[in-house]
């Protein structure tokens, strides 16, 4: 591991942040309506509840996956999605809740040093945790870009 990996740190965390190129997750949920959280648009494989409840699912799966030598993967992809397509507003606000807490649990992983974010996690096939940083920034980038979609065709999006 390098001796001074500082600036990879912080560039991880900005990425996890959605700063940058990439639309903040703020951002993206901030005031969204609720008469539209279930709203799926003509030719939209999903709705905003979907999206957000995939990314926090998704997420906690990947830090499961860096903390837990017991980890065993949902199933594929009935793991990964809500079983609801309507969401009540306690649920969605435990689901925002849920993505940031995860968001800063990663950030809190990368910023502690004595992260060896090279080191092989020793129950996977050679993954690291850097390479499941990166896998959760891309995923929700990729996501939170579908969402500013969905506001726009919602006609709801300030950003």
């Amino acid at each position: 591991m390098p001796a001074d990996d500082h600036l990879l740190r912080e560039q991880l965390t900005e990425l996890l942040r959605g700063e940058g190129a990439h639309v903040r997750i703020e951002d993206a949920l901030k005031d969204f309506p609720i008469e539209k959280r279930a709203v799926k648009p003509a030719g939209s494989p999903h709705n905003a509840w979907q999206l957000l409840e995939h990314m926090r699912l998704a997420l906690d799966d990947l830090l499961d996956f860096c903390e837990n030598p017991n980890y065993l993967a949902p199933k594929f992809p009935e793991g990964y999605w809500p079983k609801s397509e309507k969401p009540s507003a306690e649920e969605w606000d435990k689901s925002v809740a849920a993505v940031e807490a995860a968001l800063q649990q990663f950030e809190d992983m990368v910023a502690n040093p004595k992260s060896n974010l090279y080191a092989k996690i020793p129950w996977g096939d050679g993954q690291t945790l850097l390479r499941e940083v990166l896998i959760a920034a891309d995923h929700n980038s990729y996501h939170l870009g579908q969402f500013v979609l969905l506001r726009k065709q919602l006609e709801v999006w300030t950003g």
